[in-house]
């Protein structure tokens, strides 16, 4: 139907992309981090211990258009003494992954503070951020709106695009479509910053 570009489009979607997103997954100790980073690598849960410096990964992951994206994911360890590295692999990156964990009501507030300090800074304004609600699979599980409230989502800067993304790491349920959230958010928000350019 009309120009036949549509032909040539699909044909240039189902290529691989040679480019990678930098990513960065954060979030508090044993919030889960390193087992979302294994289920995408290997897709099978992986038995993990605490991380004590960080994890790096490249991997290649479809999104539901057939695309294949490549992300180049940091796991940076969540232990108090780390956090404040956390700026250091930050900086150029394209998107945020924050894991909480959606049991852990009493360090839910621990969570809210990292979570606006890292996108308070000035080099991460409007660095797309997907929080990953891990552990939805358990019965006491906090529910998403609650999850929400807790890390007062609405008080992150409206510059800040998000989302709150419910995940089982361990079976891997949800990661995928979280992924492809924050991929969404990644190319708006790069198309913003080229009509931005060519303003000047």
């Amino acid at each position: 139907m009309g120009n036949g570009l549509s032909d040539q489009t699909s044909i240039l979607s189902s290529l691989p992309s040679f480019q990678s997103y930098h990513i960065v997954i954060l979030g508090l100790d044993c919030a889960g981090k390193t087992t979302v980073l294994y289920r995408l690598q290997f897709n099978e849960f992986v038995n993990t211990v605490p991380t004590k410096g960080f994890n790096t990964e490249k991997i290649k992951v479809t999104l539901g258009n057939s695309k294949t994206v490549t992300f180049h994911f940091w796991d940076v360890g969540g232990q108090e003494k780390l956090r404040p590295l956390w700026k250091s692999y930050t900086r150029c990156t394209d998107g945020i992954v924050f894991v909480v964990d959606s049991v852990d009501v009493e360090r839910m507030e621990e969570a809210k503070t990292e979570l606006h300090k890292i996108t308070r800074i000035s080099e991460n304004q409007g660095v797309p951020v997907l929080i990953v609600a891990n552990k939805q699979d358990l019965r006491n599980s906090l529910s998403l709106s609650e999850i929400e409230k807790l890390l007062a989502m609405g008080e992150l800067s409206s510059s800040t695009p998000w989302h709150l993304q419910p995940t089982c790491a361990i079976i891997g349920d949800g990661l995928k479509e979280g992924l492809e959230k924050l991929h969404e958010m990644i190319i708006k928000r790069r198309k913003m910053l080229r009509q931005q350019k060519k303003k000047r």
